[in-house]
C-alpha cells in the first residue's frame, strides 16, 4: 500500500468499527480521538496556521496500528468472500490442509491463488473496490508477481497484465525471513550462521566480564535464531551447529582465564 496510513478514510474506519460490532458510543470516542488531530508546519523557522487533515491515522499515536488493522480487515472480507464464491482458489500445502489465499502484515501483504486469468481479474476487481472503499492505493511500483517454475508465459504475461503489475522480481528475503527455501534447508538459512558469527566474533572478549558476556549471549546470540525458527522448522544438525558456534565463543575465553589462574 501506498502512503498507507495517510490514506485511510475516516467513514470507511467509522463503518468498520460498527461492522465488527464495536459499541457505537466506544466508536464515536475513537473517530473524536482520529478527527480532532491538527497540524502545523514550519517553514523557515516560523509556523504555518494550524489546519486538519480530512483523512488518515496519525503513525505515531499507539492506536493507530489496531485502527489499521481493522481497515485491513475489509480487505481480508473481500478476499474471502471471493473465495467462497469460488473466485479464488488459494494455495494448499497438502490435499487435507485448508486452502490459504492471503497473508496480511500490515500495510504489506501477500496474495496467493492459481496463474489463470480469471482468478487474476477477480484479485484485481477486489483490490479495486478496496482502494475506492478505503482510500488506500496499491504502490504498483514496489508490487511484484512470484511464479511457480513450471508457469508457462503465456500465463505469465495474462496474468501480469490482468493484476496491471508487470515486475516479477523477488527478494531473497521478505520480512527478514528467506522466500524460497528449496531442499537445502543449511543454504536458506546460512544468513543466520552469519549474523551470529557478526555478533560473536565482533565482542572484544578481553573487555567483557563474565557476567556481561553471559548476559550478550542470552540476549543477543541466542535470540538471533528464534525469528526463524518460530516460522521454520530447522534441523537439528543446524541448531547443533548454532550452538557448537555460540559455544565455542563461550568456552574460548573460559579456557583463557583458567590458564591465568
Amino acid at each position: 500500500m501506498s502512503k498507507a496510513y495517510d490514506r485511510v478514510e475516516w467513514n470507511f474506519l467509522r463503518e468498520m468499527l460498527v461492522k465488527l460490532g464495536f459499541s457505537r458510543r466506544w466508536v464515536e470516542l475513537i473517530m473524536k480521538c482520529v478527527t480532532t488531530v491538527r497540524y502545523q508546519i514550519k517553514v523557515n523557522e516560523e509556523l504555518t496556521e494550524q489546519f486538519s487533515p480530512s483523512r488518515g491515522l496519525w503513525q505515531g499515536d499507539l492506536v493507530s496500528p489496531y485502527l489499521f488493522i481493522i481497515c485491513a480487515e475489509g480487505l481480508s472480507a473481500l478476499l474471502h468472500a471471493a473465495e467462497q464464491d469460488n473466485r479464488i482458489s488459494g494455495v494448499k500445502i497438502c490435499r487435507a490442509a485448508p486452502a490459504v489465499s492471503h497473508l496480511l502484515f500490515a500495510d504489506d501483504s501477500v496474495l496467493l491463488l492459481k496463474s489463470n486469468v480469471e482468478e487474476a481479474t477477480c484479485l484485481r476487481e477486489v483490490l479495486d473496490i478496496y482502494e475506492e472503499c478505503s482510500g488506500q492505493c496499491i504502490n504498483v511500483e514496489k508490487s511484484a508477481v512470484m511464479f511457480s517454475p513450471n508457469t508457462p508465459t503465456a500465463d505469465r504475461t495474462t496474468v501480469k497484465n490482468a493484476l496491471r503489475i508487470q515486475k516479477e522480481d523477488w527478494n531473497e528475503k521478505y520480512l527478514g525471513l528467506p522466500v524460497h527455501v528449496g531442499r537445502s534447508m543449511r543454504r536458506a538459512f546460512a544468513y543466520v550462521k552469519g549474523a551470529i558469527a557478526g555478533k560473536v566474533y565482533g565482542w572484544k572478549e578481553k573487555l567483557i566480564a563474565k557476567t556481561g558476556k553471559e548476559a550478550l549471549v542470552t540476549a543477543v546470540a541466542q535470540a538471533i535464531p528464534t525469528f526463524a525458527m518460530s516460522c521454520f522448522d530447522l534441523t537439528k544438525g543446524f541448531c547443533q551447529e548454532i550452538s557448537s558456534r555460540i559455544g565455542n565463543y563461550w568456552w574460548s575465553q573460559q579456557d583463557k582465564e583458567n590458564t591465568v589462574h
